[in-house]
């Protein structure tokens, strides 16, 4: 199957090695993957913030870049979940009927990594391994609007040598929401604090979730605490073998002296 990557702005920007990882594991199970140079940004920032007008030439860039995929796959439950729930409705109000109807085709092909795995491959053994102890924080995207379930607990239990560890009150927002944290910032660095905390509690050496946005989030704040936990991306540990080198990466700043 021919799978067309959805980089992610933040991904693109922040964290390629999620974006690689998530190739390098499509094309170990046997897939071609293409990268369309026209994709940007898919509008979540502009619609959550309120720009829905300046969302709608955005859109139409990511119908036209990823027009004639034959699966759409993105590593961000964040942006599938945009592509589904609010590129066509944004299209649709502002009168672009015919975009809307375009978006509304491209959705139905478009998935997040760990539906597009265990839903239209019938995958949970990647073939992956990774000797650490990781906790599981799912992202509120993916849980709420996406629904994708168990499905990354599933990917995650078939990892060759990974002790997976129940994350407490895993339901809860990490606090990140886009701009939230920076809009309401006392609000998002409690909520920060009650996630971490719980992520602590498991002695975990990895947290992983589907998001890179919420893992940077999570990660910061780890770091600034001198934890020794690290994030890293339900891509990156997929896409890990025992033939591989284990890269120390992390989906968080490094901390400065």
């Amino acid at each position: 199957m021919k799978v067309a990557l959805v980089a992610t702005c933040l991904v693109d920007t922040l964290t390629p090695q999620v974006a690689h990882a998530t190739a390098t594991l499509l094309q170990r199970l046997g897939h071609e993957v293409v990268v369309p140079p026209g994709q940007s940004c898919c509008g979540q920032m502009h619609v959550n913030t309120g720009y829905r007008r300046e969302a709608v030439p955005i859109v139409a860039n990511h119908v036209r870049a990823f027009a004639g995929a034959e699966a759409i796959v993105a590593p961000s439950g964040s942006c599938v979940a945009s592509i589904h729930h609010q590129q066509a409705a944004v299209a649709r109000r502002a009168g672009e009927h015919g975009l809307a109807d375009d978006a509304e085709e491209l959705a139905g092909r478009t998935y997040e990594l760990s539906q597009f795995l265990v839903d239209v491959l019938g995958v949970t053994d990647v073939g992956a391994y990774y000797p650490h102890r990781v906790t599981y924080h799912p992202t509120c995207h993916s849980l709420r609007l996406l629904r994708v379930g168990d499905r990354p607990m599933q990917l995650l239990r078939a990892v060759r040598g990974l002790e997976l560890i129940e994350l407490p009150d895993a339901d809860q927002c990490c606090g990140f929401g886009g701009t939230f944290a920076v809009k309401n910032a006392d609000t998002s660095t409690a909520m920060l604090t009650d996630k971490m905390a719980n992520v602590l509690s498991t002695h975990a050496e990895v947290c992983t979730a589907g998001d890179a946005s919420c893992l940077m989030h999570i990660g910061g704040g780890l770091s600034r605490l001198r934890s020794g936990t690290r994030t890293v991306h339900l891509a990156e540990i997929l896409a890990s073998t025992e033939d591989a080198v284990q890269p120390d990466q992390s989906t968080r700043p490094a901390v400065k002296a």
